[in-house]
């Protein structure tokens, strides 16, 4: 018999240091990517060189993922606040960062290093999305320690209660307090550890913390894995398994198979708000329709027009 329900408590901060765990998952996320870079550009299934993976992954990080996730949240998620203050853009430690920004800036950047150094942006696509993935794991695991981006209302005896519900509209919805939530607000309360703290100091008039929260998917750690680190998997399988795969395939493959599991996913992911929907669709699930079709033109370049991956001894880059 289900007793009750684990009590997210973690905090933000790598063991009580300056360190964000979702910083140090960005700077993971780069790392393990250019291994995976240079690993397949040694093998010869790169366009890029092993001794040039290192500067384009500190690019692509800067100009690709983080400027086109941060101008993608403010655009796709906060578009009233870019209008009215666009200079918040660049205050990025207030955090704020979509994945599709992400993948959309990265693909942009790849195109033009591709041709500046006049090599397959196809080509480079195959190699990196190979990797990327496990940036995505590693965001993920901080989004969930972190205590945001929870999943829905569930039963389930694996549900998990999050303190920062209470910062969160549903937990009106659901029949809570909204002066309780209001409170919450007013003092500052953003992460689990200060939310427990504060009902603990203050018992007397606030009711039990457990009694008032609701048990909750917890689907970071579910996009964790069918986003990264499942997809990572499937994806260097085939890159080694198929080594003279035509360039665009993998590409237009991790396309489709992010927008299927993201899509999915987001059945049990609790929107940001009753804002967030499109036609039915979460604004999650609706922007992914479209990495169908950018998937389907990566795919469709590689069977028409794609080359096999150089080979050891001609990567380009």
């Amino acid at each position: 018999m289900l007793l009750g329900y684990y009590m997210h408590d973690l905090g933000p901060f790598v063991f009580h240091t300056p360190i964000r765990w979702y910083g140090l998952a960005y700077v993971l996320g780069f790392y393990l990517t250019y291994r995976v870079m240079h690993y397949l550009g040694r093998r010869g299934l790169s366009e890029i060189k092993p001794e040039a993976v290192a500067d384009f992954i500190t690019l692509v990080a800067v100009f690709g993922l983080v400027l086109g996730g941060r101008l993608g949240f403010m655009l796709l998620y906060n578009f009233d606040e870019f209008i009215h203050a666009p200079w918040t853009l660049f205050m990025l430690w207030q955090g704020g960062m979509a994945s599709h920004g992400g993948i959309a800036g990265v693909t942009l950047f790849c195109g033009w290093y591709a041709w500046k150094h006049k090599i397959s942006w196809a080509g480079i696509g195959d190699s990196i999305v190979c990797g990327a993935p496990l940036g995505v794991f590693l965001g993920r695991i901080a989004n969930f320690i972190n205590g945001e981006l929870f999943g829905r209302v569930t039963t389930h005896k694996w549900a998990m209660k999050f303190p920062t519900e209470l910062l969160h509209e549903d937990f009106v919805k659901q029949g809570g307090d909204p002066a309780l939530r209001d409170e919450v607000w007013q003092n500052g309360l953003q992460h689990s550890p200060d939310i427990i703290a504060y009902f603990k100091q203050h018992s007397d008039r606030l009711p039990p913390l457990e009694d008032i929260l609701h048990p909750r998917h917890p689907s970071q750690l579910y996009e964790a894995l069918g986003e990264g680190l499942l997809l990572s998997a499937i994806l260097i399988f085939l890159r080694l398994r198929f080594p003279r795969l035509r360039q665009g395939i993998i590409a237009g493959l991790f396309f489709i198979l992010y927008a299927i599991a993201r899509i999915a996913l987001e059945y049990v992911r609790q929107p940001d708000s009753g804002s967030d929907m499109i036609m039915g669709l979460t604004k999650g699930q609706f922007y992914s329709t479209f990495m169908f079709i950018v998937g389907g033109l990566f795919i469709g370049y590689g069977l028409i027009w794609g080359k096999s991956p150089p080979g050891r001894a001609e990567a380009k880059a």
